[in-house]
């Protein structure tokens, strides 16, 4: 039981932070411009984009010389803000508007599925969950993308974008929680590491 109860929290902190759901009224707005929107492209780049940054995301940082608690704490800022952005209906960050025809990849895939947001999530996690568990929970979500992707006409035929928007701003909230809680317990981190260090 508690297994299901880890997964189930790894799991919706990445699906309200992918936000599928919430980026549907845009991926609707490039399908009613005549773009191609390939799910399968979109689902097989995003998830290599995830791997890449669970495997090898530790190594990238050691060569910086950066830590995991201060990476996430980083990330658990660019979270609130998303969040807000969420929630409020602000935009702290500008987006590039894509002219090409083909938008499967680029801005499709990055940044709109796996940006820096829920790169950063993904990396944070492992300071939290096994390995299993992450890639369970990222699995998961691929599929929910590809389906949501694949059957984005049938959503855009059955629910309004007020009710997306709704359910936008309740996966906002969730994702603000979490930032918080993520921000709170890596800066008590690195504040203790720090105090050992000045101790010895």
């Amino acid at each position: 039981m508690q297994d299901i109860r880890v997964l189930c929290t790894c799991f919706m902190v990445l699906f309200s932070i992918i936000d599928v759901i919430g980026n549907a009224p845009i991926i609707i707005g490039y399908k009613k411009k005549g773009d191609v929107i390939n799910p399968t492209k979109v689902t097989l780049f995003s998830l290599v984009i995830f791997l890449f940054f669970i495997f090898f995301g530790n190594f990238i940082l050691n060569t910086f010389g950066i830590d995991l608690y201060t990476f996430s704490l980083a990330g658990s800022i660019i979270l609130f803000f998303i969040s807000l952005e969420m929630i409020l209906g602000i935009e702290f960050y500008k987006r590039d508007k894509s002219t090409s025809a083909q938008v499967s990849i680029i801005p499709i895939s990055f940044p709109l599925i796996a940006g820096p947001g829920s790169v950063t999530t993904l990396v944070s996690l492992k300071k939290n969950y096994d390995l299993q568990t992450i890639l369970i929970s990222l699995i998961l979500n691929i599929i929910i993308v590809y389906f949501v992707i694949k059957k984005i006409s049938e959503i855009e035929n059955h629910i309004s974008n007020e009710n997306l928007n709704i359910i936008k701003k309740v996966f906002g909230i969730i994702l603000l929680s979490y930032s918080i809680k993520l921000f709170g317990r890596n800066i008590c981190n690195i504040f203790n590491a720090e105090s050992v260090i000045t101790i010895v």
